[in-house]
């Protein structure tokens, strides 16, 4: 079974205890998104392996809260080997098997929150590590102007979907026993906000920015920028369906 050790790094976005990173023990300890070099996390770390050394760190995406403690591991644990999808000397490549604790995953490339997210599968349990593909109580940002493809990212949802894992070991929030019935509904989410985003061009709003404020009403206002971001994510995936074009910095629907 994985070992959850939370990264410590407590925020709005992160949750209440920060990032989850996941250790599998065994012949080849190996460790899943790296936090962000908080001691307490390396400390933790440093007690799951009971004194052995961390062979190998997995990265579902390049994001600071899941890759940004890597230095701090490599001090640690200098002969750790770090992995990435298409970063590094020994890039990760999709559908890859990668030996990792006492067996192995196989690595999915599941664009869409970030260009160089993954997913790695744990194929003998059923259980799917899915960094910032999906969480339990929340929906995902699609950062567009950061990577974000929210065409991309519902495609990965789908593969997923239909890989059938048991459960999901997501980088934020607790572990998701429902994969299939929190995809689904995912899915029928975005489907929703493609239809406020043309309501709101109905009703002349024009920008991101205001089309997020009438969709995501009493939002934080630290939250306010990430919400932008998502719902030009569907103009962006709209306009390549042919629904809506641009105007400048504005959007109206086609036709």
């Amino acid at each position: 079974m994985p070992l959850l050790l939370p990264a410590g790094n407590a925020s709005t976005w992160t949750g209440p205890t920060g990032n989850n990173t996941w250790l599998l023990t065994g012949r080849i300890p190996t460790l899943i998104d790296a936090g962000v070099g908080k001691p307490e996390h390396l400390e933790a770390l440093d007690r799951a392996l009971s004194g052995r050394a961390l062979a190998l760190v997995l990265i579902t995406h390049g994001h600071v809260d899941h890759a940004s403690g890597v230095p701090r591991l490599f001090e640690r644990w200098p002969g750790v080997r770090v992995r990435q999808l298409g970063t590094g000397d020994d890039p990760l490549r999709d559908d890859e098997r990668v030996h990792a604790g006492d067996g192995s995953v196989r690595v999915l490339a599941t664009p869409g929150h970030a260009a160089d997210h993954c997913c790695f599968h744990d194929q003998e349990s059923g259980d799917l590590f899915c960094g910032d593909l999906a969480r339990s109580g929340g929906t995902i940002v699609i950062p567009a102007r950061r990577g974000g493809d929210l065409t991309a990212y519902l495609e990965s949802l789908r593969r997923v979907r239909a890989l059938e894992p048991a459960r999901l070991l997501p980088g934020h929030g607790p572990v998701i026993e429902n994969p299939a019935e929190l995809i689904d509904s995912y899915l029928r989410h975005r489907e929703q906000r493609d239809r406020q985003v043309l309501a709101a061009l109905s009703r002349g709003e024009r920008t991101a920015e205001e089309i997020a404020a009438s969709i995501y009403r009493g939002l934080p206002e630290a939250l306010q920028a990430a919400a932008a971001e998502t719902v030009l994510a569907h103009l962006l995936k709209l306009q390549r369906e042919g629904r809506v074009e641009p105007r400048g910095e504005a959007w109206v629907q086609a036709g």
